[in-house]
């Protein structure tokens, strides 16, 4: 509301939403919920789901054991020859799952159905499948088989086939209405994604603030999603991540105050309470001027200079930290004039008091020095990445981390990054592995050096 004017109800968003489902067919799945895994992502982009019930039926097929299902799920989707009612009293029950059970629901009403079984028995039998008593559940094969064959006159192969495909169900069958509760929350979440992309966004980096590695995912697929994601401003940024936008500019995300390490929460609130209260700071000097806190010292004036946050005032982040001590001197003087009234006795005179910071001649910051320092302040890089270069260049060859777990078990691939930290250890016989973080652009993944391999690299 506070960014569009628009007043969203999230129980009342209409459920056949095509830039939610194409979005979804894409993998576009980072910070949906129940979505958002590799695997799931993997699925849903053969799947390209169309309707609520296929994400519904896929929160509950993602599981060990219904999992089986999910490859003929899709053929099913896309090849209506292929759809098969092992009884035709079935099409009733799993009309809307092209013929496969997927829930609870449809082996209790299978049972009741074809079995002849009440609702108690078929409670009962739904206890013995989600606890996983062997005897129960041999127990419940003979009922199920000899109701089937008296009841429902079903042909002994038929129920051969139903018992194959009801036992996957043994431990991790979803109920309908869980997994109808879970799908509407997916759905809720990828249509607030697909559709006010820049707000979703930023609520989830708030609600992730504080983990690196996952704020550093969600800013990679704001990237891709041609959002920007900044360094904080003291004119732009809140205490959190906050989405910002100018007239005919697309929305941007702004780091929070507080993620700034080293400026702690009292010098946060001072610069937002202050700029909320008399308007943006205009200068260097307006900003030291009107920032009247003791904790606008040494470390923090270095912090936020690192960062970017005093990007806006038009001075290199090099320049102003090779003047930090004439910045400091220019706050002391500041603090001295208000308190003894100096530059109203003076004001006209060749001693009044000087109204711009002393800025002595240095280099302008470089992209790596920039790099190291939103990496050291705020924990993940944001204006560009060391890996960025090496990545353009090895093209095709590379694997992206954050794709690793869709490449096929026992394939060799290649990855590269940047290290982010080792840790040796010494194995019980007395030889030395390493433990090694490797960080490209999407994500970061640990690896192992076994000593035999860490004999002839260590050098490296």
């Amino acid at each position: 509301r506070a960014t569009t004017g628009e007043n969203i109800d999230v129980y009342k968003l209409p459920l056949d939403d095509n830039k939610t489902f194409e979005m979804l067919a894409r993998g576009e799945t980072l910070g949906t919920f129940q979505l958002g895994g590799s695997g799931m992502t993997r699925w849903l982009k053969e799947l390209k789901p169309t309707d609520i019930n296929d994400i519904m039926a896929m929160v509950a097929l993602y599981r060990p054991g219904p999992m089986e299902s999910i490859p003929e799920y899709i053929r099913r989707k896309y090849n209506p020859d292929l759809v098969k009612f092992l009884d035709p009293r079935l099409e009733k029950i799993l009309g809307a799952s092209y013929g496969l059970l997927v829930y609870q629901d449809d082996v209790m009403l299978t049972a009741i159905e074809l079995a002849g079984y009440d609702w108690m028995e078929a409670d009962k039998f739904r206890k013995a499948m989600g606890k996983k008593i062997p005897e129960e559940m041999a127990k419940q094969k003979i009922k199920f088989y000899d109701g089937c064959k008296n009841h429902g006159k079903v042909p002994k192969n038929i129920v051969d086939e139903l018992w194959t495909a009801i036992e996957p169900f043994a431990a991790y069958g979803f109920n309908k209405a869980h997994a109808a509760s879970y799908g509407i929350v997916a759905y809720q979440t990828s249509y607030m994604k697909a559709n006010y992309p820049v707000q979703y966004m930023t609520a989830v980096l708030q609600a992730e603030f504080g983990d690196a590695d996952k704020v550093s995912a969600i800013a990679h697929e704001c990237k891709l999603m041609n959002i920007a994601v900044l360094p904080p401003d003291v004119n732009e940024s809140m205490r959190n991540f906050a989405m910002v936008s100018k007239p005919g500019e697309p929305g941007r995300i702004r780091f929070g105050l507080n993620a700034i390490k080293n400026v702690g929460e009292n010098i946060c609130n001072a610069i937002y309470n202050e700029r909320k209260k008399d308007g943006q700071y205009m200068s260097l000097e307006d900003f030291l001027e009107r920032v009247d806190n003791k904790d606008l010292n040494k470390k923090s004036v270095d912090s936020l200079a690192k960062s970017g946050a005093m990007d806006d005032f038009g001075v290199d982040r090099g320049i102003l930290l090779s003047n930090i001590e004439n910045i400091l001197g220019y706050i002391k003087q500041m603090r001295e004039s208000s308190i003894s009234n100096q530059d109203s006795l003076f004001a006209g005179t060749e001693i009044a008091f000087d109204k711009k910071v002393n800025l002595k001649p240095a280099n302008d910051a470089t992209l790596e020095e920039k790099m190291h320092w939103e990496k050291e302040l705020l924990a993940i890089y944001v204006s560009a990445h060391p890996f960025d270069y090496y990545e353009n260049v090895g093209g095709n060859q590379l694997i992206k981390i954050n794709t690793l777990e869709e490449v096929e078990l026992g394939k060799w691939v290649v990855i590269g990054g940047v290290i982010e930290k080792t840790m040796k250890k010494i194995t019980k016989k007395g030889a030395v592995m390493m433990f090694a973080t490797i960080q490209d652009t999407t994500g970061s993944i640990e690896l192992l050096i076994f000593p035999k391999t860490y004999e002839t690299t260590q050098d490296l």
